[in-house]
């Protein structure tokens, strides 16, 4: 998709100073969109802003950094405000804001880390959506791109605020998605893959004691023998489910790495009229077995 367009849109990325938002925001650029980036440090922001600016591929787009806390509702309403009067219409919405929370056994770890993981994780992206939508609403377009994670399809010990959130986060995406059909809203989250971020070094900082070995090799393997997934390849995705191209798909969990998604527009009606890329019970049948269902 590197030739889909964004001239002419507007879009807002959250968590948008480093890693998968920095390369989303980026790739956005490129694609000649105007741009509300907001994250918590500001000073990483300010750099973050710079390479931004530089893929632009007009003198005319605009780009505005916004310092801010996707968790706090005084934050999202301001990002919102600021994004309106500064481009008058939003038409993408990119919430990428997240951590990993704290790692260990769920009876020794800190608790209000643990709900603030959640709170980041999971509130701040239904915040950001419901102060969005309406705007969508009214306008009868919008697109609403979710980064999710491996948390949302495996188990994983240790990283329990983690993966709670990250799995509740897609039945959020795919709830809100019928609710937004009758207004032409797309909403769909996102499985970038396993990226070599900040998260992946706070998992290796963290150590086996505190992650289990198994998780702690997996990882340190994926580091040092460069398994990991570009970050480019999450950030074509969301630049296909921001463009025109993606139009009709809604209600999806979409790998960046597995699925064929630019050939998805062919087959609009059998995705959303299946449950195709969605979360779901395995039941006993769906195994071949035949024992436990009736």
């Amino acid at each position: 998709m590197s030739n889909a367009s964004l001239i002419g849109r507007t879009a807002i990325v959250t968590g948008a100073n480093q890693g998968l938002g920095l390369a989303i925001a980026k790739e956005f650029s490129k694609a000649g969109a105007d741009l509300a980036v907001c994250a918590r440090d500001g000073e990483k922001l300010s750099e973050a802003y710079k390479e931004i600016e530089k893929a632009k591929i007009s003198p005319g787009q605009r780009l505005i950094a916004i310092s801010a806390d996707v968790s706090r509702q005084e934050d999202v309403r301001m990002i919102i405000d600021q994004a309106l009067h500064e481009f008058s219409a939003v038409h993408i919405l990119v919430n990428n804001a997240g951590i990993y929370g704290p790692m260990g056994s769920i009876e020794t770890v800190d608790w209000d880390e643990w709900k603030t993981a959640i709170e980041i994780n999971l509130f701040g992206s239904v915040l950001m959506c419901r102060a969005m939508l309406p705007h969508f609403r009214q306008n009868k377009y919008g697109k609403i791109i979710q980064v999710s994670g491996g948390g949302a399809t495996n188990p994983m010990p240790r990283l329990e605020s983690y993966a709670t959130s990250k799995c509740a986060i897609v039945r959020f995406i795919e709830s809100l998605a019928l609710d937004c059909i009758d207004d032409h809203i797309d909403v769909n989250a996102i499985s970038p893959g396993l990226l070599d971020t900040r998260l992946l070094d706070s998992v290796l900082d963290a150590g086996p004691n505190a992650v289990g070995q198994s998780f702690y090799r997996r990882m340190l393997d994926s580091k040092e023998k460069g398994k990991c997934t570009p970050l480019e390849t999450g950030a074509k995705l969301c630049l296909f489910l921001a463009s025109s191209s993606s139009d009709g798909i809604t209600g999806k969990l979409i790998s960046a790495l597995w699925d064929d998604y630019e050939d998805w527009p062919n087959h609009i009606d059998e995705l959303q009229n299946s449950d195709l890329y969605t979360l779901r019970r395995i039941t006993g049948r769906d195994r071949g077995k035949t024992w436990g269902d009736k």
